[in-house]
Parts: C-alpha cells; structure tokens; sequence
C-alpha cells in the first residue's frame, strides 16, 4: 500500500489501485459483519460465469477492514455514456443485456432479496399502515430465486480499452424478484434527476425482457420505502415521495 494510488473516496470506505490489485479500505465504524458479507458475496458471484473482479483476500490495514480485488482497467460505463452522449442507445443496450445476464443466474445461498426488504420496511418512520400496506404488497409479489444486483447502475460497470464490460460492486446482492432489481435501477437514474434516462431504460429493459412496464412499476412503492433508510435526508424524502404513489402512467 506504500505506493498505492488513491481513485475513490467517501465517507465509508476509500478504494485504492495497488499495482494490479484494487483494495477497498473501509471506515473505522464500518461493521466487521457487513466487510465480511460482502466478500462472502462476491467469492459466491464469482463462481456464476459473469465478467467481475476475482476476490483474493480480507484483512486488517492500520485497523481498518479491507478487501483486495483484481484491478481492472478500463472506464467506467457512466464515464463513457458522459463524454460520448451521442451513444446513449448503444451504451443503454449494453447495460440492459448485463443485466439480463445477471439475472439468468441462480445462487441459492444468497440472501433473499424480499427478507432484506422487509427487515429494512420495518426501519423506516413510515406510519404502520403504511408498513403494513407494504408488507402486503411484498408479501403478494411472485416468488423468484433470479440474482440481484442490488446497486445496478453504471458506475458499476467497468469497460476495458478492448470493449470487454465487468460488473463490479456485490456488496449488496441477493436472489429475488428481478423486476424489484430494475425499479431500483430506475429510482436511482430518477434520485439522479436523470428522468429521460430512467424512462429510456426501463422501456429497453421491459422490451428486451418481455416484461411488463406495469409489473416493474408496482414494486417502486416497495424499493423506494426499502432504499429510504440509506440515503441522506434529501435522497430520503424524494424516495419516500415514490411510497405514496400507487397508479403510474
């Protein structure tokens, strides 16, 4: 880590390339449980045949939990689609098929994605009829055993200078329902104000998945409620906006 380069950083964790290694320094506070899950994690992604950064190790540096990846070179998919506008369809094609890609795949010792949902429904402020009215809705939404990125977006897709995509960042996947994975998707390119954007790709995504608009679109009151209790204050209020909308257009 002497010579180790610094190309990421906020207020949980800092991501270092150190030679042909990446290594993903977590904050002091950051919970032993949660570096550790999402190394178990990324060690089960890796044996599902998709393009990601091969996991080598977890330890201790200056106190702080760290994860050590491949380093992969390349631009990050959100980087491309911001210096080359006029690819936005090429670059949204590409994103989607990844996606489908990751959703074809089955782990069954993830953690499921609908338990995640409801323990953090449960931590919302949301009055209890709306938590309720949530449960319920989660609770009737067919079962899937799909995997789930959990963070999908284009930061997390790196490509290589020869086009070669690999998705990054497991911290957060589970196996679900992958339509609960698109609206996510979608609220996170809107939490960006990035409104044509999302429109543009749930419209590809629902067309090249044969799913219905209407299906993704009833579980943004689900993964709204479920994302609030993570972002900061304006993030939290622009989310739980999404809870109280039932009929979309």
């Amino acid at each position: 880590m002497k010579n180790a380069e610094l190309i990421y950083n906020d207020n949980c964790k800092k991501i270092y390339r150190d030679g042909d290694k990446c290594v993903k320094v977590f904050d002091e506070n950051y919970s032993k449980e949660d570096v550790l899950n999402e190394a178990l994690n990324q060690a089960r992604v890796e044996n599902l045949g998709l393009n990601t950064a091969k996991l080598y190790e977890v330890k201790m540096i200056d106190g702080k939990w760290a994860i050590v990846f491949d380093f992969i070179d390349g631009k990050t998919l959100q980087q491309l689609m911001d210096e080359n506008p006029d690819k936005i369809d090429e670059y949204m094609e590409l994103f989607v098929d990844l996606q489908l890609q990751i959703h074809s795949k089955e782990s069954p010792l993830l953690k499921r994605l609908k338990d995640k949902m409801n323990y953090k429904i449960n931590l919302t402020k949301l009055d209890a009829t709306t938590r309720y009215e949530l449960h319920t809705r989660l609770e009737s939404m067919p079962k899937h055993k799909k995997v789930c990125h959990g963070d999908y977006c284009p930061s997390n897709i790196l490509i290589t200078d020869d086009g070669t995509p690999y998705i990054i960042d497991w911290a957060h996947v589970t196996q679900g329902n992958a339509s609960a994975d698109v609206a996510r998707t979608y609220l996170l390119f809107n939490l960006e104000g990035k409104k044509e954007i999302a429109d543009k790709y749930l419209n590809i995504f629902c067309k090249k998945s044969d799913t219905a608009k209407q299906y993704v679109q009833k579980w943004l009151p689900i993964v709204a409620a479920s994302q609030s209790v993570k972002g900061r204050e304006h993030e939290r209020d622009f989310l739980l906006s999404w809870v109280d909308v039932v009929d979309y257009e």
